[in-house]
């Protein structure tokens, strides 16, 4: 064998495969298409609706059709990329999100839309797993793999906010469909990519059956849960169908808990989540999520119709935060991850960005862009991709080869069922708040500019409301991160075991292969 050759085995052979860099890049535009796809068709919906002629009751199921899809299955596919392989997986998600967005763009009625949106998060609960455990396959050194998950955490962080100004680019100087088909060429560039770069190592997948009571419940359990948030905040939260909802969903995913300790093969091994490591990574990330999610509509509403900022100006706000996100991300969490306990990382993190959070509870209708929503968004930023990048790294740290993809799934789900909690949560209080004072100051109106004042007043006094709360929901996400996470930092690359047993997360420095929305 020629030495050049040699050489290239014995590299891919220690998992130092050199194209893994340009499999990042692939993997990077597939998860910054999927994250972006969750806000980029908030923008253009007003469009949609008027030219596809759909009902104001109807045209929350635009975005519920794909919340559903997508966290309903989550679980499944993530299992299916550790059975069926993640390369696999990886580009099967990538050709079925972009005919989905193909058909989505050339709806022709509101059936056709809601079907193409249903499709999108199906197939995007395939992609978005595998991308993530395809990391964790092919990163194994500490140095490099935190490099890897910096840059995937910023995009991960960062892509809703892209999706904005994307989103409003295109309406604005296009057309909506535009917010569609512009998935095709990211998908069309990462699938080829994918095909002729990334090498998933043969040892990693599961030979396993599938659980299919554990893919029923668990879908059925999900849907439930994300459908029952949706619900609440169009229906209210003690409406007969929401509780119905919440209901279903506790007896489903606690049905699905009690089949997962008795299978052989189960879906998701309990063991994935009671890590304590694991499982704060989750559940702090969770939370986090709820906080943002509110941030991104409230400050959304706020620039738009209070100080009157068009689409494109709206999106291009939120650049300063996805700059914290990049900075904190690659220049703080990938440089430290290798070298400080996550939790070092993590609770600095969420609580830089809960005192983000906490200056926009200062919004008034007059308050300066500059002087207070841009230091807001940079504090966010930075805070968020500082905590961000160490929490996803470690949400998938020291699990089985086997079980990264669903391991990844649960990563995923968490931001996604925290998406579905914070929008809901945080709007309802935000109304309630508006309500209150709307009837609080409604004898002071002496003359219509007095109302419309009042309203805006309203308005910006609900929105800050419920900001104290997201400040609350981020310093408690710190708090289950210094009290959960005791994991050392992330440094260097395991030995493999013999045994085949996963590591405990805590005393192995990096195990074998490890995984990362």
């Amino acid at each position: 064998m020629p030495e050049s050759t040699a050489t290239a085995a014995a590299g891919t052979a220690s998992g130092l495969d050199p194209r893994r860099w340009k499999a990042l890049a692939f993997i990077a535009i597939a998860q910054l298409m999927v994250v972006l796809d969750a806000t980029i068709v908030n923008i253009a919906l007003p469009s949609a609706q008027s030219d596809l002629g759909i009902s104001d009751a109807n045209r929350q199921w635009v975005i519920t059709a794909y919340a559903l899809a997508f966290g309903g299955l989550l679980l499944f596919g993530g299992r299916i990329s550790d059975l069926w392989g993640r390369k696999r997986a990886f580009t099967t998600g990538l050709v079925g999100f972009a005919a989905a967005s193909a058909l989505g763009g050339a709806a022709a009625n509101e059936a056709m839309l809601l079907g193409a949106r249903a499709l999108q998060g199906a197939f995007g609960a395939l992609l978005a797993p595998a991308a993530l455990s395809l990391l964790a396959v092919m990163f194994t050194d500490g140095k490099e793999r935190a490099k890897a998950f910096g840059i995937y955490g910023a995009i991960a962080g960062g892509g809703g906010a892209v999706g904005l100004i994307l989103g409003g680019v295109l309406t604005e100087y296009m057309d909506w469909r535009w917010t569609f088909f512009v998935n095709i060429p990211f998908a069309v560039v990462a699938a080829i990519g994918a095909v002729l770069v990334i090498r998933e190592p043969a040892a990693t997948k599961n030979r396993s059956s599938l659980d299919i009571p554990g893919v029923v419940l668990s879908t059925l359990g999900l849907v439930a849960l994300v459908y029952g948030f949706t619900r609440a905040e169009s229906e209210g939260w003690s409406e007969g169908g929401t509780i119905a909802m919440f209901v279903a969903a506790v007896v489903l995913l606690a049905a699905f808990a009690l089949t997962e300790a008795k299978v052989k093969a189960p879906l998701l091994p309990l063991r994935v989540v009671t890590d304590r490591n694991r499982g704060g990574a989750y559940l702090s990330l969770g939370l986090a999520v709820i906080a943002m999610f509110g941030l991104f509509l409230f400050l959304t509403y706020y620039l738009q119709i209070v100080k009157d900022f068009s689409p494109v100006k709206t999106g291009l706000a939120f650049l300063p935060m996805i700059a914290g996100m990049i900075t904190g991300s690659t220049q703080i969490g990938a440089r430290l991850m290798t070298r400080v306990p996550p939790r070092m990382l993590m609770v600095p993190g969420f609580v830089v960005a809960a005192a983000g959070m906490l200056l926009l509870t200062r919004l008034e209708i007059d308050s300066s862009y500059p002087a207070l929503i841009l230091p807001a968004l940079l504090l966010l930023g930075l805070g968020m991709g500082t905590a961000f990048m160490p929490a996803m790294s470690l949400a998938t740290h020291g699990v089985r080869p086997s079980d990264a993809g669903v391991a990844s799934a649960m990563v995923n789900t968490s931001q996604q069922v925290g998406g579905a909690i914070g929008t809901a949560l945080l709007n309802t209080i935000a109304a309630s708040a508006t309500t209150a004072y709307a009837k609080d100051h409604i004898a002071e109106v002496t003359s219509k500019p007095a109302g419309q004042l009042l309203k805006l007043e309203a308005m910006v006094h609900g929105y800050t409301s419920a900001i104290w709360w997201a400040v609350g929901i981020l310093l408690v996400s710190a708090a289950i991160a210094g009290v959960f996470i005791s994991a050392k930092a992330q440094g260097g690359e395991a030995p493999a075991r013999a045994d085949g047993e996963e590591g405990d997360g805590v005393e192995d420095a990096e195990p074998v292969l490890v995984a990362m929305h």
